[in-house]
């Protein structure tokens, strides 16, 4: 009996205590941070792994002891591949759940959508993707890859000897922002190369297209001018599964009419019979099949983590990674989560990059990265066949495009801008 009441006199106490404190004392206990990636609809099939990658790292860190002496807790919205969603979700996440920093988006679209929201609120986005460049947010630090650390040396490497002596470039991408944009890039610098209008082609269509029958045909028929023929893939999402098929299924091989891709990573060919692919080529700043002792032991938490040893890993996820553990560093430098006194900690944060050599955050928010060209392989995994000799600088405004070769961005003093000419004081 006396053991029942202790039991029940202790039950009570914690009932009081918990009682006792108030929302804004468990709130004080708690570091929210939002995860903004589509679970749902045509980039599910790349955003959702990302979803996973920032929950890991949450798990990771929290049994290290949290951060500044907190736990960090993942909020995780799905604004389901639709643009004004993204914007909404953004939005609930910071007014309502009140995240200290968000990670999220993968098109530029949805990027384009909620940066009014951060801008506004004085959120944090972290944004892992590769994409065109021509912007620079005071509350987005860009980890993924800018056009001159990916699609200008992609160009660069098709048309050496090495890569093959392309001559003509057919440009396929999905219709929105980021391949327009950075096929508008890439027309520019091909002119700066010698490349005449003539010997490029262009073409987009939907998220989601299916139909590549005509456009592929359309692709050897460009190529069948006598000339060296490339095809540059700024495809987004679920479209390349079809687009890949019908490559195979027109017979075009990758030493007749070579396609690098840059949304295609080791995730999206999971789902396809790659044999007909060996030898196409993808331009990233990370390949799971890099050999360092670091990506080795990344690729063995991640098994460990989602359970399954079949789970391959990707660009957009070393972005991830760095992303989340720059900011780490920054509020444990900052002590504390304040979105003013992160930003400022982040610029020259430096983390290692999975393939060897060292990430830094830059004061226009873009990061230094490698460049690195791969092969696909028969078992879905890429060769790299070139590589840069140390990192890149990210450019947030093309040298190519006369009206964004006058701009500097840099959110230090005297700048403190993200597209000026000269320097605000």
């Amino acid at each position: 009996m006396k053991t029942m009441l202790q039991a029940i006199a202790g039950a009570g106490a914690l009932a009081w205590s918990a009682m006792a404190m108030t929302p804004a004392q468990a709130a004080d206990d708690t570091i929210k941070i939002g995860v903004l990636h589509s679970l749902s609809g045509t980039m599910a099939i790349s955003e959702t792994t990302l979803k996973d990658t920032v929950l890991m790292l949450v798990d990771d860190l929290n049994k290290n002891g949290g951060l500044l002496g907190k736990k960090v807790e993942a909020v995780v919205v799905d604004p389901a591949s639709d643009w004004p969603l993204f914007a909404e979700k953004a939005r609930e996440l910071l007014e309502k759940d009140k995240v200290a920093a968000v990670f999220g988006c993968w098109t530029s679209v949805s990027r384009k959508s909620v940066l009014p929201v951060f801008e506004e609120d004085n959120g944090l986005l972290f944004y892992p993707v590769q994409f065109e460049g021509e912007e620079s947010s005071r509350n987005v630090f860009y980890t993924g890859a800018a056009p001159n650390q990916q699609a200008i040396p992609a160009v660069d490497y098709l048309m050496s000897e090495d890569g093959g002596g392309a001559e003509r470039f057919a440009l396929l991408g999905t219709d929105y922002v980021y391949p327009r944009t950075t096929n508008k890039i890439l027309r520019a610098y091909l002119h700066s190369k010698g490349v005449a209008d003539e010997d490029i082609m262009e073409n987009y269509t939907p998220f989601g297209h299916s139909d590549w029958q005509s456009i592929v045909a359309d692709v050897k028929t460009f190529a069948s001018a006598g000339k060296k023929t490339a095809v540059v893939s700024t495809i987004n999402g679920d479209a390349n599964v079809p687009f890949y098929k019908e490559l195979a299924n027109q017979g075009i091989k990758a030493e007749d009419i070579p396609v690098v891709a840059f949304s295609v990573g080791e995730e999206e060919l999971a789902g396809i019979d790659t044999a007909p692919l060996v030898g196409h080529l993808a331009a990233w700043n990370y390949f799971e099949s890099v050999d360092t002792d670091a990506n080795a032991a990344f690729i063995k938490k991640w098994h460990a983590y989602i359970g399954d040893e079949k789970r391959v890993t990707n660009d957009p996820m070393e972005a991830t990674y760095i992303g989340f553990t720059m900011w780490k560093q920054a509020v444990e430098q900052a002590g504390t989560t304040d979105v003013d006194a992160v930003r400022q900690a982040m610029y020259g944060q430096k983390v290692p990059n999975l393939t060897g050599g060292v990430a830094v955050m830059n004061t226009n928010h873009y990061l230094s990265k490698p460049v690195l060209i791969g092969e696909v392989q028969d078992n879905g995994q890429f060769d790299t066949v070139w590589s840069t000799d140390d990192v890149v600088v990210g450019d947030s405004w093309s040298d190519f495009i006369p009206e964004s070769a006058k701009l500097t961005a840099d959110w230090t003093y005297p700048w403190v801008c993200g597209n000026c000419e000269t320097p605000k004081y």
